[in-house]
């Protein structure tokens, strides 16, 4: 009995931090594996039918992998958004996009920048017929009816906050629009200690477009322009949004 106890791994013993580290050594390899396989699908797709039978086995072999990283290591975020993506947009034999938008929705509570982008992405189609600027903007396929448009805002601006770029500018553009800073944003910032003074949407959307500009994106400093010109009279800063 006494061998039963102390073969236990309490979050003290450096035997339980090896333990981790190894769990996430090993789902990061299996990771790897399913990216390689899906990028080889990604090189060749554009030049064969969507359900083409050869992507088969190479699909396969990616949903099989980040399935294992789950397995390996159940908290790992990179493996439920490559699995989510490939629920989503692969003919992968056993897709199911309520699967892939229950992994998405996970990823992104669980605090990864690219699942809570893509989320905002998906909660942020209102209808048919969204134009928006394809180097802000991407869309994943929808699988859920989602117009809830400040759990959008939410999702952008906490993938902001880590440095994607994309979710800062529609973060952003969505301020200059008029849409209302969310309350789970304001509580946000509440809790470390900043935003108890009102900030003109402006202010805030510049604020979002130079983050993304300091991140090297080029789209980052053309908004910036737009508003520095508004600023001057030139246009009014909501002519430079979405419609």
């Amino acid at each position: 009995m006494g061998n039963g106890v102390s073969s236990f791994e309490s979050p003290g013993n450096p035997s339980h931090s090896r333990g981790i580290h190894s769990r996430n050594k090993k789902a990061m390899e299996f990771i790897a594996r399913g990216w390689s396989a899906l990028r080889e699908v990604d090189r060749v797709i554009d030049y064969t039918e969507l359900r083409d039978p050869r992507l088969i086995p190479l699909l396969r072999t990616a949903k099989e992998n980040f399935e294992l990283a789950l397995e390996v290591d159940n908290m790992n975020t990179h493996a439920r958004y490559w699995l989510s993506k490939l629920h989503f947009k692969y003919h992968v034999p056993g897709a199911c996009k309520a699967v892939g938008a229950a992994l998405l929705v996970e990823a992104a509570n669980m605090g990864d920048p690219d699942a809570q982008y893509e989320l905002g992405c998906h909660l942020r189609v209102q209808n048919e017929n969204v134009q928006s600027d394809q180097q802000a903007f991407y869309y994943i396929e929808k699988a859920v009816d989602q117009k809830d448009v400040a759990s959008a805002m939410w999702c952008f601006y906490r993938a902001s906050t880590k440095g994607h770029a994309g979710a800062a500018i529609a973060y952003g553009a969505l301020l200059l629009r008029g849409a209302e800073v969310p309350e789970a944003v304001r509580k946000f910032n509440a809790k470390l200690g900043r935003g108890s003074a009102e900030v003109p949407p402006v202010e805030m959307a510049r604020e979002q477009f130079r983050r993304a500009a300091d991140a090297g994106c080029d789209l980052g400093l053309h908004w910036l322009r737009r508003i520095e010109a508004a600023d001057e009279g030139e246009l009014h800063p909501r002519s430079t949004v979405i419609p």
